[in-house]
């Protein structure tokens, strides 16, 4: 498992996105690369810009916490063509420059913010995480879209 917080980590995972293009096609699922960007950085919005989502219920956060937290923050990768959350569902056609900008200035901040930063930081939809469960949860969901996309 890659480590966002490690600076050699975070520019492995910048690479790999500098080698996407605009043409760049799946190897599986139906997003375009510059969905599959924009719906990378929704898991960014919801630590770096929440007001953009309307906050969970108690009771879906529960739910959320409940069944869904340790698939979430664990180290065992994504399968393909995992059904997708309502939230991270992109519909509409992204600027993949203005995408691809986002999600890297977003790994950029994360990393130098540092695991101190992350470690029992509210999560919008499973509470309290610590920073291995932080990293965890981004570095396997960058890796599975990355992956996705053959890069």
């Amino acid at each position: 498992m890659k480590n966002i917080f490690d600076q050699n980590d975070t520019n492995h995972f910048i690479k790999r996105i500098n080698a996407l293009t605009e043409d760049s096609f799946p190897k599986w699922g139906t997003m375009s690369v510059d969905k599959m960007l924009a719906h990378c950085n929704v898991t960014y919005e919801l630590i770096y810009e929440q007001e953009k989502h309307r906050k969970p219920t108690f009771i879906s956060k529960w739910l959320m916490k409940t069944f869904v937290k340790s698939k979430v923050t664990n180290e065992i990768p994504y399968k393909p063509n995992l059904p997708t959350a309502a939230m991270f569902v992109i519909t509409d056609d992204k600027s993949f420059e203005e995408e691809k900008k986002r999600i890297i200035g977003f790994i950029q901040k994360t990393q130098q913010l540092g695991p101190e930063a992350f470690e029992g930081k509210e999560s919008f939809n499973f509470g309290k995480l610590t920073a291995k469960e932080w990293n965890n949860m981004m570095a396997k969901h960058l890796d599975h879209h990355l992956t996705q996309f053959g890069v």
